[in-house]
């Protein structure tokens, strides 16, 4: 009788063990789900349409907060409403990740040149806002290794924003298919995003109904990009342990993105 007890004791406390290890996993997923609803989300760089600003294989952090919530704020983008809560505007230059409005799920990153009423050109590869020029400057080329091992070197200038804020951007062919444009004028409620890879990437400059991105929904923005947390070269995959620290680029790790 008395081992009887004893077994059901044990019995017991196994489950209790059991159960307190499914909450804590519980509790665990549900408080990562309100950090990145919240907070801050991770996201990764599959293309390199924002060379040299980011490369393919950054990982980094995004600010949920930057611009107030939507429903593309929530996990699966749940349509629990319309709109923006606590919404704030993004100023020119900065870093989004926003959804595609051609389909409202793929999520891209591009820098905001452009606000609501704004006009929006690119004449011979310069940017104009409001008929104004942007400033660039040549500055040292962009050199990288491809795929094939060759050391490749690309035109890289400095360009300032209105509001100050400056970046650099590649112009890989200068006489390229978007060097020259229309006057876009950006309806209110939307903003206007371009890739620091000028002449390689699929943004605001191409119509949504023709692959592109067109004009972003102030909806559609997802947040704000703050800063790298981990960057690799691709050379190493995730099992192969003994080649993650030459495949890591130390110098790119909790740099702010500019």
């Amino acid at each position: 009788m008395a081992r009887t007890k004893i077994s059901d004791k044990s019995r017991k406390r196994k489950s209790s063990g059991i159960w307190d290890t499914i909450r804590t996993i519980a509790y665990a997923v549900i408080a990562a789900m309100v950090v990145r609803t919240v907070a801050l989300e991770p996201f990764n760089i599959p293309s390199g349409s924002m060379i040299p600003t980011l490369l393919v294989g950054d990982y980094l952090f995004v600010s949920k907060y930057a611009y107030g919530y939507s429903k593309y704020s929530l996990p699966w983008s749940l349509d629990l409403f319309s709109g923006r809560l606590f919404g704030s505007q993004p100023e020119r230059g900065d870093v989004a990740v926003f959804k595609l409005p051609r389909d409202n799920e793929t999520d891209y990153i591009k820098r905001i040149v452009g606000l609501p009423g704004d006009r929006i050109q690119v004449r011979d590869g310069s940017l104009y806002v409001n008929d104004v020029w942007v400033e660039r400057r040549p500055v040292e080329n962009f050199s990288f290794t491809d795929v094939y091992g060759r050391t490749r070197s690309i035109v890289q200038y400095s360009e300032t924003l209105p509001n100050g804020v400056n970046h650099n951007t590649l112009d890989a062919n200068p006489r390229g298919n978007l060097d020259n444009t229309d006057v876009y004028t950006v309806p209110e409620g939307h903003y206007f995003a371009m890739g620091d890879n000028r002449d390689n990437s699929l943004d605001s400059r191409i119509d949504n109904s023709y692959s592109g991105v067109g004009f972003i929904p102030a909806e559609n923005l997802v947040g704000r990009a703050e800063f790298i947390f981990y960057s690799t070269n691709g050379g190493a995959d995730i099992w192969e342990i003994w080649k993650w620290g030459e495949a890591t680029r130390f110098e790119r790790l909790f740099t702010a993105v500019r």
